[in-house]
C-alpha cells in the first residue's frame, strides 16, 4: 500500500514465501538444513586447505577465497529469510534493505571475478606446465584474489549510489525474499532510467568479462589437452579443472538466466526459484562438487577430520 503521509518510505515488507503454514514449516526446515550444511562444508574446506600443507599452491588458495566468500554470501540472506519463517514478519528497514542489496550484489560480483580468476590459473597450469611455478606466484595470487574482492565491492557501491537516490514514496511490498535490484526499480517513485542503465553497464562488465576470460581460457585448455598424446595423460589433465568447470556452469547458466528471462516469466514468481538457485543451492554445490571430484581435497579432507595435518608456516608456498 501506498505511504499515507506520501513521503519516504521508511521500512520495505518483504513477502517471502506465500504458502500454508505446514509448508512454511517445511520450507523452515529445509532452509535450515540447507544454511547450516553450507557453513559446515566451507568452514571445513577453509580449514582444510589452510591446515594441510600439500594444498598450499594457488589453484586451493583461490578455493579457500570462494568458500570464505560463500560463507558470507549465504548469510546476506539466509537468516533473513529463517527469521521472516519463524516471526512472520517481513518488514525490514529501508537501511537494512539497502545494505542487504549491497552485500548481495558485491558479494555476486566478486564470485564472477573470482571464478575467472581460478579459469586463469588452470589456464596456466596446463597451458604452461614448465612455466607455471614462475607465472603464478604467491605474490601474483594475492593480488588477483585482492582484485577480485575490490572489483566486487566496487561494483556493488556503484549501484547502490545510484539506486538509493532513488525515491520510494509507496507501496513499499517486496514480492521477494531478499532485496534485489530489479523489485527495488520497480517500486521507486523516480526515474529509474539512469540506475538502470549503470545496473545494465556493470552486469555487462562484472559478468560478462568475465565469463568471456572463463571461455577463452576453457577453450586454450581444451585444444592443450587434445594435444596430448595419450588418453590417461589427457584425462589426468582435464581432471584437474572438472570440479571449477562444473561450478562455473551452475553459477553462471542460473545467474545468465537471471538477466536474461522474458520480462512474462516474473508474472509467476519464477524470479523466486531461480533466486533460490544462485542464493542456496549453487553454494551448497560448490563444496560438494569441489570435494567430490578432486581427490587431493578429498584426501586431504579425511586428514583434517582424522586430526593428522599440521598447522601452516604459510598459505601458499
Amino acid at each position: 500500500m501506498r505511504n499515507s503521509s506520501g513521503g519516504h518510505v521508511e521500512e520495505f515488507v518483504l513477502v517471502g514465501f506465500l504458502t500454508s503454514p505446514p509448508f512454511q514449516l517445511l520450507l523452515f526446515v529445509f532452509f535450515l538444513a540447507i544454511y547450516l550444511l553450507i557453513l559446515l562444508e566451507n568452514a571445513l574446506i577453509i580449514c582444510t586447505v589452510w591446515l594441510t600443507p600439500s594444498l598450499h599452491r594457488p589453484m586451493y588458495f583461490f578455493l579457500g577465497h570462494l568458500s570464505f566468500l560463500e560463507l558470507w554470501y549465504i548469510n546476506v540472506t539466509v537468516p533473513r529469510l529463517l527469521g521472516a519463517f519463524f516471526t512472520q514478519d517481513g518488514r525490514v528497514s529501508y537501511v537494512g534493505c539497502m545494505t542487504q542489496l549491497y552485500f548481495f550484489i558485491a558479494l555476486a560480483c566478486t564470485e564472477c571475478v573470482l571464478l575467472a580468476v581460478m579459469a586463469y590459473d588452470r589456464y596456466l597450469a596446463i597451458c604452461e606446465p614448465l612455466r607455471y611455478p614462475s607465472l603464478m606466484t604467491s605474490n601474483l595470487a594475492t593480488r588477483l584474489a585482492a582484485a577480485s574482492w575490490g572489483s566486487g565491492f566496487f561494483s556493488s557501491m556503484m549501484k547502490l549510489l545510484f539506486i538509493s537516490r532513488l525515491y520510494y514514496c509507496g507501496p513499499n511490498i517486496i514480492n521477494h525474499f531478499f532485496c534485489d535490484i530489479s523489485p527495488l526499480l520497480n517500486l521507486t517513485c523516480s526515474d529509474k532510467e539512469q540506475a538502470e542503465l549503470v545496473d545494465f553497464l556493470l552486469a555487462l562488465v562484472m559478468i560478462l568479462l568475465p565469463l568471456v576470460a572463463v571461455v577463452s581460457s576453457y577453450a586454450a585448455i581444451i585444444v592443450a589437452i587434445l594435444r596430448i598424446p595419450t588418453a590417461q595423460g589427457r584425462h589426468k589433465a582435464f581432471s584437474t579443472c572438472t570440479s571449477h568447470l562444473a561450478v562455473v556452469i551452475i553459477y553462471y547458466s542460473s545467474t545468465l538466466f537471471t538477466y536474461a528471462r522474458p520480462r512474462a516469466m516474473y508474472t509467476f514468481n519464477y524470479n523466486k526459484i531461480i533466486s533460490v538457485l544462485y542464493t542456496v543451492i549453487v553454494p551448497f554445490l560448490n563444496p560438494a562438487i569441489y570435494c567430490l571430484r578432486n581427490k587431493e581435497v578429498k584426501d586431504a579432507f579425511k586428514k583434517t577430520l582424522s586430526g593428522r595435518c599440521h598447522c601452516p608456516r604459510d598459505v601458499l608456498d
